[in-house]
């Protein structure tokens, strides 16, 4: 069929868009590759429809009342024939409202020269009249390319040869209406389940509906208006300042209804319980809404990293009567979304993770414990320390976190006075200035622009000040040595509020890393204060015992080695064995951190370290550090020596080291006999990746 008595077909309602169909979704760029693709005749793909008398609820009733016989449904091909129509019709096509359409395409231009396309620019176009809009060239007579060619040219013969060149190009343009496309029909005793089914099929197939895409058809194909209402809660909600999208929509009513967190599990679901779902979800919407600025200090979805850290606690509202029936329920939810938004909880694996968490909502009394215990098992641990904001950018989800506790003290603008926490409207978003400033820090201050490890150091979290959008002040190159003094005293306490170090020296660009350390470390203090004076006198139980970690056994985050040298077997030193506990240590520094117990062996039999202590020339524990430090400093690097504590504890009646390891703030390679290589943990034992492995690894790990 042509392109031409397609989009005919359009217009007078024999082809439709169901209301399981999603919106028009392509960017600009996919619809200009389009029209090049038509306009040098490359194939475009098939277009497949559903020939029906009896067709599902339309888009917007896109059907007039007195149409009768066969309409054709579209099922693959709406974003190609909406870019076409917008394009060659110059208007919205019935089943659409302008306001839906977010990426419209009709400021593309076509250049009569070379036949090239480009979005209109006017630093190129404008005083160019070979660039004419290409909505224009298919209006007659709206493009004369007589008149331009005569226009460019210098003389009657160039006139000329332009011209014709400009004709041959514009109806080469033109020609696109008449070309064809394979037209795919799903038979017209075909029932809506076979056509969401062959829908689903279709683009599963073709990796072009993202899972929830998928899961909303299916639910629009049993209850059609499902796409509209929740798109009219998702505009009462961010009036609200909390802007969801269908995606999370979709994942909250999978959620209420199913108990789980994939998609796919929705497929099947009858109407009446989507349905009742969604009025159970909409008034949860509503009641977290409210909640969330007054009890978490989360005034608006820019608050957080992600909104899937809200999705566990709607299901349970949900499965709970819609609302926290005690405060301490509340506020143990609330430490948990903390503990999940700063750890990343959902920033990876986000299908899998949920799926798991809500298990623990739906099936146990204190889901919270589940809930706090999964996070340790990937992170190791629910408090902040200051080494977790080296190097860490404002896309961590630490600044977010960082921002919530600093409206939670009482944090103030420093330049206008107001509070962050009673921002209205655009105020809502989160706005930074940094401390020391950039253009300071990469002149006098000797920082480098194009290094990448001096650029993440300037912009470090620790080099950030809150701010609300009215703080439209440039400080140009000011020291804070000269304009925080101003700030503490027209605002006593803003900068305590915002956890800066009040010791002026720090505030001097000699001391800028000191400053860093400084504010790192009060940071990490007030998130971890806060998070605890969320719980009251729930706090987390205190840290296991060396007895629990060697029951509970070898894990991703705890290891057992026999001994740091000393070989059981030969029964002499074995200088293989420090390689294997500073692989192990290099493993943990590249993960999440954990827990290395030197002294046990793997089926967790206590063995102790005193063998190990005969073999040292000083022969107690300070000797063991010792020795430990040194292996880690020669073979890993003085620089990761920070992040390794060690204590020594009974076990029984033997003495064991357990070396507790933090995340490291960057890649951590073990040099040993001219070789460096990369570890990391993978599950309860430690491997190294080769050179592509690491290079992807620590792109995923440590760029976020």
């Amino acid at each position: 069929m042509e392109i031409a008595e397609l989009l005919q077909a359009i217009r007078q309602f024999d082809l439709v868009l169901p209301e399981f169909q999603r919106e028009y979704v392509w960017e600009k760029e996919q619809a200009k590759q389009l029209m090049v693709s038509l306009y040098r005749g490359y194939p475009t793909g098939s277009l497949l429809f559903w020939k029906t008398q009896n067709p599902p609820d339309i888009k917007h009733d896109a059907v007039p009342t007195d149409k009768v016989g066969t309409v054709q449904v579209i099922l693959d091909g709406q974003q190609r024939l909406t870019t076409l129509f917008l394009l060659m019709e110059n208007e919205i096509p019935p089943y659409y409202r302008e306001a839906e359409i977010t990426n419209d395409p009709r400021d593309l231009y076509f250049n009569l020269h070379d036949g090239s396309f480009q979005y209109y620019q006017a630093s190129r176009m404008k005083g160019d009249p070979a660039w004419v809009s290409v909505v224009e060239c298919f209006q007659d007579g709206s493009v004369n390319p007589i008149v331009i060619g005569r226009e460019i040219g210098e003389d009657d013969e160039e006139a000329l040869e332009l011209s014709t060149l400009f004709n041959d190009n514009l109806n080469c343009l033109r020609a696109v209406r008449s070309r064809t496309y394979p037209i795919q029909l799903v038979p017209g005793d075909a029932n809506i389940d076979d056509a969401i089914d062959v829908f689903d099929r279709v683009n599963s197939l073709g990796t072009k509906l993202s899972d929830a895409e998928l899961a909303l058809a299916h639910i629009c194909g049993k209850w059609p208006h499902a796409r509209r209402v929740m798109k009219e809660k998702l505009a009462d909600l961010a009036r609200l300042h909390f802007e969801f999208d269908l995606g999370f929509m979709v994942r909250c009513l999978v959620g209420v209804v199913k108990g789980r967190a994939l998609y796919e599990t929705i497929h099947e679901e009858p109407a009446d319980s989507l349905q009742e779902g969604w009025e159970t979800l909409s008034q949860v919407l509503d009641y977290s809404i409210g909640i969330l600025p007054a009890h978490a200090h989360i005034h608006s979805t820019e608050d957080l990293n992600t909104t899937n850290v809200l999705v566990p606690v709607v299901v349970y509202l949900a499965r709970n009567g819609g609302k926290f029936s005690r405060e301490l329920e509340m506020r143990r939810f609330v430490h948990w979304l903390y503990a999940a938004h700063t750890w990343s909880r959902y920033t990876s694996q986000v299908d899998t993770r949920l799926d798991h968490d809500l298990s623990y909502v739906v099936r146990s009394d204190e889901p919270c414990v589940g809930l706090c215990e999964a996070i340790v098992d990937q992170r190791g641990r629910l408090d902040l320390k200051a080494a977790d904001m080296e190097g860490r950018g404002i896309q961590h989800p630490i600044f977010r976190m960082a921002f919530i506790a600093a409206k939670g003290h009482g944090a103030i603008d420093w330049f206008n006075g107001m509070p962050l926490g009673q921002t209205v409207g655009e105020r809502y978003r989160l706005h930074n200035h940094h401390i020391f400033p950039r253009s300071l820090l990469y002149g006098d201050g000797g920082y480098d622009s194009a290094n990448h490890l001096h650029s993440k150091k300037v912009n470090e979290i620790a080099n950030r000040a809150f701010l609300t959008a009215d703080s439209n002040v440039s400080l140009g190159d000011t020291p804070p040595s000269e304009y925080l003094p101003a700030i503490a005293e027209q605002y006593p306490g803003a900068l305590e509020k915002q956890f800066v170090p009040t010791d002026p020296h720090l505030w001097r660009l000699d001391h800028y890393e000191e400053f860093l350390e400084a504010r790192r470390q009060l940071i990490a203090n007030a998130i971890n204060q806060f998070m605890a004076d969320t719980m009251g006198d729930q706090a987390p139980p205190a840290p296991e015992t060396v007895q629990d970690l060697i029951h509970a056994g070898e894990s991703q985050r705890v290891e057992f080695k026999s001994s740091l040298r000393w070989d059981m077997r030969q029964e002499q030193v074995n200088k293989a064995l420090e390689q294997v506990i500073v692989k192990t240590i290099a493993g943990f520094l590249n993960s999440y951190g954990g827990k290395l117990v030197v002294g046990v062996s793997d089926d967790g039999h206590v063995l102790g370290i005193e063998h190990d202590l005969q073999t040292l020339g000083r022969g107690d524990n300070d000797g063991y550090e010792q020795k430990l430090m040194q292996l880690v400093e020669n073979h890993i690097g003085t620089e990761f020596a920070k992040y390794i504590h060690t204590t020594f504890e009974m076990a029984g009646e033997k003495q064991v080291c357990v070396v507790e390891v933090e995340a490291s703030a960057r890649p951590a390679y073990v040099e040993a006999e001219g070789e460096r290589r990369f570890y990391i943990r993978a599950g309860n034992t430690t491997r190294p990746l080769d050179a592509a492995q690491a290079v992807e690894y620590i792109g995923m790990h440590w760029e976020s």
